[in-house]
């Protein structure tokens, strides 16, 4: 039996205004051929498909179109939703899917048996037993109980999802039983365990009431396959509780390790072995720091290229002196580059030297220009334009006072 565990496709994300339709195309295509070539007998997909409760038209018609292409391969696939994924939106296609060899799980139900699914190999004999565990929600789990402290809700949510886990284990088992074949138990879980490294885009998901899932709570099944971590990883140093990871990257600090699906082989019960299938970039990315010299010197790389796409820059400037004019200098060095800023900001250290030196400053240390200059760099998205205007504005307005005072003090 071969599966492969993915995960967080976030279908219809938008990157700083970037539309990232291309990239999940290429990637949805890749995993096809992957499908084909190691014939593949199920694909499972732990969450997060979508990257909103209302995705857009082409984000749904790439999830349509790779359920059909899929099904043409022989191989099935398993959709549990994760917290961007809206149960709705899952559920509208459920019925006309299962037609395609695709089971839909997009939440907990009463029936425990409608989240054990049997997993067939290409021959049609059963190959595994899935514990098909969407995203869990406490409203899912728990009644609402007054006078509970925040730790009390920690404590009641993480035993109500160990009893479920827990209960599809038992209900797992029975099926296996039932069916007299020695088959792996799998199970799957969109959520955040102990210990493990996150991202930028990722969001917490248990505000308020659960942080994190401990990996021990988790039955003795034979591999956990999990969504919501966006960086591939094995769980408390086990190497049978992953999370897969995203596709591609959904935030720079996410470009420091490929992506990969993982290729699970089994045979009987037992799990032989646990493939890697790296992720070729379909987006060239890439984050460049320094002072605006430093920063010069590293465009030279992108001089005389050839790129078919545009590489997108996170540009982070690290300098100390109070530059109103940033935008407008970064635009002139990359104006002729095959390189697309989506993102320019000064360094984290520098931002925290900033505020706490305007901490220390008062109002008799600063000039009327230096105020206005500190305001309008609190504007999120710079327009260069509109700011060169209001400083213009601005200038005009401090003159007129200044002329009004010197009149005054004429006058006396």
């Amino acid at each position: 039996m071969r599966l492969i565990h993915t995960s967080d496709w976030h279908l219809g994300q938008y990157f700083f205004t970037k539309s990232r339709a291309a990239e999940h195309q290429a990637f949805l295509r890749w995993l096809t051929g992957q499908v084909q070539q190691h014939q593949v007998d199920a694909v499972i997909v732990a969450g997060d498909i979508f990257d909103t409760g209302s995705p857009p038209s082409y984000a749904r018609e790439l999830y349509n179109r790779f359920v059909v292409e899929l099904q043409q391969t022989g191989c099935q696939l398993v959709v549990l939703a994760g917290n961007h994924d809206s149960v709705a939106t899952l559920n509208e296609s459920r019925e006309l899917l299962s037609c395609l060899n695709t089971r839909v799980i997009a939440t907990v139900g009463e029936n425990l048996s409608e989240q054990i699914l049997v997993l067939n190999q290409r021959d049609g004999k059963p190959g595994a037993v899935l514990c098909a565990i969407p995203f869990l929600r406490p409203r899912d789990l728990l009644a609402s109980q007054a006078g509970q402290s925040g730790n009390d809700k920690q404590l009641a949510l993480q035993e109500a999802i160990a009893a479920h886990y827990d209960a599809l284990w038992q209900a797992a088992q029975a099926k296996r039983d039932e069916l007299g074949v020695p088959l792996p138990i799998i199970a799957t879980g969109h959520l955040t365990t102990v210990g493990v490294s996150t991202s930028d885009s990722v969001r917490d998901i248990y505000i308020g009431t659960l942080d994190a899932f401990p990996a021990q709570a988790f039955p003795p099944v034979d591999y956990v396959a999990l969504g919501h971590i966006h960086r591939a990883q094995c769980v408390a140093k086990t190497e049978h509780i992953r999370y897969s990871g995203s596709p591609i990257a959904l935030s720079f600090d996410e470009l420091s390790k490929a992506k990969s699906v993982y290729l699970l082989d089994f045979d009987g019960a037992t799990l032989n072995a646990i493939d890697t299938l790296e992720i070729p970039v379909f987006q060239p990315m890439q984050i460049i720091k320094g002072s605006l010299a430093e920063i010069e010197k590293q465009l030279v790389q992108f001089t005389g290229g050839d790129a078919q796409k545009p590489v997108w820059l996170d540009i982070e400037v690290a300098t100390q002196d109070y530059l109103s004019d940033i935008q407008r200098r970064i635009q002139a060095l990359t104006a002729d580059l095959p390189v697309e800023v989506v993102l320019l900001r000064r360094s984290k250290e520098q931002r925290i030297h900033s505020i706490e030196q305007q901490e220390k400053e008062t109002l008799s240390e600063l000039s009327v220009s230096d105020v206005f200059e500190r305001r309008l760099a609190l504007e999120p998205d710079p327009d260069e334009p509109r700011q060169a205007r209001m400083r213009t504005l601005f200038a005009q307005v401090v003159e007129q006072v200044t002329s009004g005072q010197n009149t005054e003090d004429g006058a006396q």
